[in-house]
């Protein structure tokens, strides 16, 4: 028969199983084990609130000037809007991007020859819109946004106009369009 065990003459510190001591109660090692898997849980939800703080930081490194496919003037004629894509800039592996990485957007010629380009994006929910080149609208088929072709508002949830992309000057000389691409801009930001 075992003999019967004092549960008050146990000390606190002994639990642990220091060396030397006393094999740990089965308490102590089930204290452990839950703060371990506490401190798991704190680190993963942290990690992720803490990328979101320090991001703003290093934003702009995952910009780069890419150009569009095709990318020379002369494939947009004037008065037109016409689908392209480019390179996202943030490659992390060929295999592992693959055709995901090539990035559409809307490349309208204005009649004076200056260009603007927009995200195919709708700033509403992200879904892709369509140019409708019988109305001259930019339409989001998810929930019914409407842009006119400017790319500012004219009907639907969406609480701004579509997104632009900045245009190599430089390269718009040399008869190439580049773009600064790698991030679409938030609702915060007024370009």
């Amino acid at each position: 028969m075992p003999e019967s065990f004092d549960y008050k003459e146990a000390p606190d510190v002994q639990m642990l199983g220091e060396p030397g001591g006393p094999v740990p109660s089965r308490r102590g090692m089930l204290f452990w084990l839950g703060a371990a898997l506490n401190v798991i849980v704190g680190l993963l939800v942290a990690v992720p609130i803490i990328g979101y703080v320090f991001a703003s930081w290093k934003r702009d490194d995952w910009q780069a000037w890419v150009d569009l496919i095709p990318g020379a003037v002369d494939d947009f004629p004037r008065g037109q809007t016409r689908l392209a894509t480019f390179r996202n800039p943030p490659e992390f592996d060929v295999t592992w991007d693959g055709y995901t990485a090539d990035t559409p957007c809307w490349v309208r010629r204005l009649e004076d020859g200056s260009f603007t380009i927009f995200a195919i994006n709708c700033t509403h929910l992200g879904c892709p819109v369509r140019w409708f080149p019988e109305s001259n609208l930019f339409m989001c088929p998810c929930h019914g946004g409407v842009y006119y072709s400017d790319g500012s508002h004219a009907a639907g949830p969406p609480p701004r106009g579509l997104y632009t992309y900045k245009i190599d000057e430089d390269a718009l000389k040399q008869g190439r369009l580049r773009i600064l691409a790698g991030r679409l801009p938030t609702l915060q930001e007024t370009t």
